[in-house]
């Protein structure tokens, strides 16, 4: 009886060591063979600028502007990704983001809000990204992503509009660098990805010659850098 018991055991543990040692099932494991594959994504972001001021704020009578809330908007677009290496893909994303900016004027002398200029945007994306991947843990993978960002803004605008109290204008284009991480989720019939990301541009966007009713929103100013964070969801 004891020696039928320690059998038991034996072969219990055996069964229970080959258990713990079995992955799980790999979903979708021909996506990452592919020399070439397609997706489309879609996300939500909030835009923000990089303000830089003609003066300091201890020598002026003039106003400070700022973003104090971000707001939330959305983008789509199209996954075009194409394998380099092994743990590294180029990926080519062109869409459409859609935003918001309120840019607050608040008076140096008494701290109060003067004026808020909203400014939308509506950009046509060209982003050209590599993606370097960690090896994959059953049915996912984290990743790390960076590259250029070529935006067409179409809602800026081309004259200043008093009618609307519209004193401030944004160069159409600009490039971006973009950072970012995330992971990949393998599921039975398509790969679903999280990805968040940092887009900052390089140029400054702030069109410098004023407007002649209200120039102080463009001189209380010396430059605007565009800033975009970004949640994609894509699926592949």
């Amino acid at each position: 009886m004891k020696r039928f018991l320690i059998y038991i055991l034996i072969l219990s543990g055996f069964s229970l060591q080959g258990w713990a040692q079995k992955e799980k099932v790999r979903y979708y494991q021909d996506v990452d063979k592919k020399l070439i594959h397609f997706g489309f994504t879609i996300g939500v972001n909030t835009m923000d600028f990089l303000t830089f001021h003609a003066n300091p704020p201890r020598n002026t009578d003039s106003l400070y502007a700022n973003v104090n809330h971000l707001l939330p908007g959305f983008n789509v677009g199209i996954v075009s990704s194409f394998r380099l290496a092994k743990y590294l893909d180029m990926r080519f994303l062109p869409g459409l983001s859609f935003g918001q900016r309120d840019l607050n004027y608040y008076d140096y002398n008494q701290g109060t809000i003067y004026a808020r200029q909203k400014i939308e945007s509506a950009f046509l994306e060209f982003p050209l990204i590599f993606k370097y991947k960690a090896k994959r843990i059953n049915n996912f993978r984290p990743f790390v992503v960076g590259g250029l960002n070529y935006r067409l803004d179409m809602a800026s605008r081309r004259k200043y509009n008093p009618d609307k109290g519209k004193f401030v204008r944004l160069q159409q284009s600009d490039l971006y660098h973009e950072e970012g991480f995330g992971i990949d989720f393998y599921l039975p019939y398509f790969k679903f990805t999280a990805e968040l990301k940092v887009s900052t541009g390089f140029r400054n966007i702030l069109v410098t010659d004023p407007s002649l009713e209200h120039p102080e929103y463009v001189t209380a100013l010396e430059r605007l850098r565009s800033q975009i964070w970004i949640l994609s969801f894509h699926f592949e």
